[in-house]
């Protein structure tokens, strides 16, 4: 019963994907942005993460409502507010959580400027949750089909992913011309739990017919697929998900590959253009593998059934059993990644000359400094729907060789008002980051449709 009850949950409650690091991507004065474009124009000689320290990141966020919707004390009924939030969602929406946990990193360089090769590697852990709102089913649930006769309820609402998973990653990092950096990186995905529910299809209809009965339509196509789950049953009292979560971050798990490829082009010292793709890759779910489906077509055409109840109407629950059938498979399947692109065109200015060779600095010439910089950045991601799409504006200041700043406006499906602020310090080799979307919202984080934040801790080595 547990895991028919888990089944049920998931596909019910879980709506909780965008990784979208609008202000991480191109601040290369932090070593995680090689993560989100291994073709960064970086310019340290190496560097090392503090482990479980230097890379910690957080995005939650819905298209739909917000916490506030739900939980304001305004004296308004629960149930009128999950009524009123179902209301204005549809099946498009969505509400998403991703969490980041760098556990080592680091990176160096080989050769001199002019001819430089840059490796970076490292380990991180990530939970990723993935779903649009099952609009029909939530109305199916709240209100029952009395009030929607002729009225198909869609099945193929129910779509979701969650998965938390370890990386193992190599990357390098190669100046090809004076105005081309081009980087890639390679990946060993650990996948310790999975759970997934997509391309599902199916209705429910009910409508009566001439002669005042009911005729009630159910075809049903679902199934949901986990792995590293099904230990936890009821009759196995010795599973240790602690010991789990560790064998599994060490390559325990179930494996896959992965590709990162990324690039940065200056046609002019002052003039950049960059693009990346992360995350092109798969991974082969056959451990611990649990599916369960339910499949099937039932016609009724009579009196109103009660198939849920058996001592009301035992043969017509019993053909409804027999019709969708609830079974239990154990079948390996494959899992993708979900796929992000970037791309960013910026333009630098405030020019300064630094004789001394000891700054930061961007474009061709390692001799200019550029304290000011304007741009602007595409970021999409696959989903098992449309694709997600952000445009984000951004200016960058350089306050000095040690202290730096970004600010960020960013349209996308969660909010037209996303303001994000982030700098970057460094007090000898020790390098402390902090990166924050959606400040306006912080007067009232209950109200924010999104939220997202990333910081770390660094130690860095220049020349």
């Amino acid at each position: 019963m547990r895991k028919v009850f888990f089944f049920l949950t998931l596909l019910i409650t879980t709506n909780l994907v965008a990784q979208n690091k609008q202000l991480l991507y191109n601040f290369t004065d932090i070593p995680q942005s090689l993560m989100i474009n291994p073709g960064a124009d970086v310019k340290y000689k190496w560097y090392a993460g503090v482990p479980f320290l230097s890379g910690i990141s957080m995005n939650v966020g819905s298209t739909g409502f917000s916490a506030y919707d739900l939980f304001a004390n305004d004296g308004v009924d629960f149930n009128t507010k999950i009524r009123n939030i179902i209301s204005s969602t549809t099946n498009r929406d969505k509400i998403i959580l991703n969490e980041q946990m760098e556990l080592l990193s680091g990176g160096f360089r080989i050769g001199d400027f002019d001819h430089k090769m840059y490796f970076s590697f490292g380990l991180y852990q990530e939970f990723d949750l993935l779903s649009y709102i099952p609009y029909d089913i939530a109305i199916l649930a709240i209100d029952g089909n009395k009030d929607y006769l002729g009225k198909r309820f869609n099945l193929g609402d129910i779509n979701f992913k969650a998965d938390l998973s370890s990386v193992f990653h190599f990357g390098i990092n190669k100046k090809i011309q004076d105005n081309l950096i081009v980087g890639a990186r390679a990946k060993i995905y650990s996948s310790i739990f999975n759970a997934s529910s997509v391309d599902n299809a199916g209705y429910i209809y009910t409508n009566t017919s001439k002669d005042s009965f009911y005729e009630q339509i159910i075809y049903s196509n679902l199934q949901l697929n986990t792995s590293g789950i099904s230990q936890y049953d009821d009759t196995n009292t010795n599973s240790n998900i602690g010991a789990d979560v560790k064998k599994g971050i060490l390559l325990g798990g179930n494996l896959g590959l992965g590709l990162d490829l990324g690039l940065t082009y200056y046609p002019q010292s002052n003039v950049q253009f960059t693009a990346s793709i992360i995350d092109l890759g798969s991974v082969k779910q056959s451990k611990n593998v649990e599916n369960y489906s339910y499949k099937g077509f039932y016609n009724y055409k009579g009196l109103v059934p009660h198939f849920n109840n058996e001592n009301a109407a035992q043969a017509n629950y019993q053909d409804f059993k027999n019709a969708i059938v609830l079974d239990t498979l154990h079948t390996n399947y494959t899992t993708w990644r979900p796929t992000k692109f970037n791309a960013s065109a910026q333009y630098s200015f405030e020019e300064e000359r630094v004789v001394d060779g000891s700054c930061n600095c961007e474009g061709t010439d390692p001799s200019i400094f550029y304290k000011s910089t304007l741009g602007a950045q595409l970021f999409t991601m696959t989903t098992p729907k449309s694709p997600l799409f952000a445009l984000t504006t951004f200016y960058k200041r350089n306050f000095s060789k040690s202290f730096q700043m970004k600010a960020t406006y960013t349209v996308d499906s969660f909010s037209f008002t996303n303001v994000g602020l982030g700098m970057s310090t460094k007090v000898g080799p020790v390098n402390f980051y902090v990166l924050a979307d959606n400040v306006l919202s912080y007067s009232d984080l209950s109200k924010a449709n999104s939220l997202s934040f990333q910081l770390g801790l660094n130690l860095i080595f220049k020349e």
